[in-house]
């Protein structure tokens, strides 16, 4: 019996909020990842009252709040956008918190190959910021892993000298996107995996990239929860789902997939 739990991103549902909470206790989730980048969960639009009644909701059905999405789609390779975006960043943390979780996942562009290339110096810059805000509320930006190999993106972390910075272990995206090993990419990148997604794709490096249903793709999931399992990760498996006509039977199908690897 592995030590993790299953999560949704509630996004994936597709339906208004009290439904896709509803659909989360269906499927048998306990725990929630929610987008906070714009409408009704951004920051500035959830006022305190606004966070106690969603936390509240949440708790009424008997799930937590796993982590929440903070990627603003424009990553930290910008010096001119780079200000408002980690400001508009460490306000989602600042909500997390209040949502009592301590996890924001999001991306932060492409890592160079060459440490000399101007764009990993930005990117460094603008992860010290980060890291130095996380670091000092006790939370984590956790970094999707996929634009680049886990080995370049562990290189890239090691610099910043702080967990603040840390990752979102997606296999399905290593996987489609670099044709990365995800099982090896977990001993790889293990002093930092603090979030994952569940998610399942076929092998590439190039786009256009096919996520599949859990289980139906070419990540390896028995070897790839036993390798979690070896690091002494316990934290959540975090079920997404970014296409398909059906997405609430995908991620019951893909939550009932994962229980039977826990088993």
């Amino acid at each position: 019996m592995y030590p993790f739990s299953i999560g949704v991103m509630l996004n994936s549902f597709k339906l208004e909020t009290d439904l896709a909470l509803d659909k989360a206790v269906e499927v048998g989730a306990s725990g929630l990842q929610v987008y906070a980048t714009k409408g009704d969960f951004a920051p500035e639009n959830m006022t305190a009252d606004n966070r106690r009644a969603f936390l509240t909701k949440c708790k009424d059905r008997g799930l937590v709040i796993s982590a929440l999405c903070g990627d603003l789609g424009k990553g930290f390779t910008n010096p001119e956008l780079n200000p408002e975006l980690i400001e508009k960043s460490k306000r989602i943390v600042d909500l997390a918190l209040d949502l009592e979780t301590n996890i924001v996942t999001t991306h932060i562009g492409r890592v160079p190959n060459d440490k000399n290339d101007p764009v990993y110096s930005i990117m460094q810059k603008a992860c010290f910021e980060l890291a130095a805000y996380a670091d000092s509320v006790g939370a984590h930006f956790a970094v999707e892993t996929g634009p680049e190999p886990a080995a370049l993106l562990k290189e890239f972390l090691d610099s910043l000298g702080s967990k603040g910075v840390s990752v979102n272990y997606d296999p399905a995206n290593l996987t489609m996107c670099v044709d990365d090993d995800a099982v090896k990419g977990v001993e790889i990148l293990k002093d930092y995996i603090v979030h994952t997604h569940a998610k399942d794709g076929l092998r590439g490096n190039c786009a256009p990239y096919r996520e599949v249903a859990l289980g139906t793709g070419d990540v390896d999931f028995k070897n790839y929860l036993a390798a979690l399992d070896k690091i002494g990760y316990k934290g959540f498996l975090t079920i997404e789902r970014e296409c398909g006509e059906d997405p609430a039977k995908d991620i019951k199908t893909a939550a009932d997939y994962l229980r039977e690897l826990i088993k």
